[in-house]
């Protein structure tokens, strides 16, 4: 029998309008984005639905908006009864919507962390990130390493920070040595996109973020999951609590394992893949590392009751 992940999007899934039509059409939508509001002081709700873009593009505004509008997904999903997850997995900030999803954190608990999440990485030192386009990670990894040896004597460095595809791929790091590893990759024949970010997520510049981010999380209880969830930092199921916390702290400073992760759901039987939240970033990433599975977006009503109608069908068959 095949299975069935939940995946949730992370930053740079963001839109003026998200969770707007389920918070219209679904009293569950309504009552989670109010509670959110209440438990983070300020309106998330209007951001999601109205912006304004600039600051809903501001990390402190988008990581928590991006998790109201995934929770109040996913709430509309579990009150339409679909299909349980034998594995969920969020990229980056999407693994906490994972976490509550599993029942390992709740709701209340996941917004002051991404709260805290969000401040933290905005405030970091400036540095800087690129997608590469069409080059392996072997090669552009190698080209981190070189411009970083090369900087050695004045400390920047630069990473491969995010393994979305095999093809599709982020460094991160200090602004001269992300541009110079830029460069190495376009000699080896890569697209190299600059982002529009101030900060060097997932790189050892957040090392002092991550630390004390850490200490936030060890104020709040996880619990066992009650669906495996694949982290990013290793691209493995966890169900303990204490591993589970044990690598959401590894999080911030280390590389997203994206592709990695999907491989790893397909090869534990998962063929079908749900991306609850805004955007499709997800499902694009799925398709791309496995074109034969069957994914599906929820991120309104007609999408949510489309879906899940689906996968219904799909059950059934099976």
């Amino acid at each position: 029998m095949t299975k069935l992940a939940c995946l949730f999007p992370g930053q740079g899934s963001q839109s003026v309008g998200m969770g707007r039509d389920l918070y219209d059409n679904f009293e569950i939508a309504r009552t989670t984005f109010d509670t959110i509001d209440t438990i983070a002081k300020r309106k998330l709700s209007a951001l999601c639905f109205a912006g304004p873009e600039a600051e809903l593009k501001r990390t402190v505004n988008t990581q928590p908006t991006i998790l109201a509008a995934s929770l109040a997904s996913w709430r509309c999903y579990e009150y339409l009864r679909g299909p349980k997850p034998d594995f969920v997995a969020g990229h980056s900030l999407g693994e906490f919507t994972a976490l509550v999803a599993a029942g390992v954190l709740p709701q209340e608990a996941a917004v002051q962390l991404v709260d805290k999440r969000a401040q933290l990485m905005e405030s970091c030192p400036q540095g800087a990130m690129s997608a590469v386009i069409g080059l392996a990670y072997p090669a552009l990894e190698a080209a981190c390493r070189r411009a970083s040896d090369e900087l050695s004597a004045s400390g920047k460095v630069v990473i491969v920070a995010n393994l979305n595809t095999r093809e599709q791929l982020v460094i991160s790091g200090h602004p001269e040595a992300v541009h110079r590893a830029g460069e190495l990759a376009k000699e080896s024949g890569g697209k190299v996109i600059p982002l529009p970010v101030g900060g060097a997520f997932h790189s050892p510049l957040m090392s002092t973020a991550a630390q004390e981010f850490g200490l936030e999380l060890n104020k709040h209880q996880f619990v066992n999951a009650a669906y495996p969830v694949v982290q990013n930092c290793d691209a493995t199921a966890q169900t303990l609590a204490p591993e589970i916390k044990a690598r959401l702290a590894k999080q911030m400073s280390s590389a997203v394992h994206w592709y990695e992760s999907i491989e790893y759901m397909l090869g534990q039987g998962v063929a079908t893949f749900v991306e609850i939240g805004p955007g499709k970033v997800l499902a694009g990433m799925v398709k791309k590392v496995d074109k034969s599975a069957r994914v599906f977006n929820i991120f309104d009503k007609t999408s949510l009751e489309s879906t899940i109608a689906e996968l219904r069908q799909v059950t059934t068959v099976l």
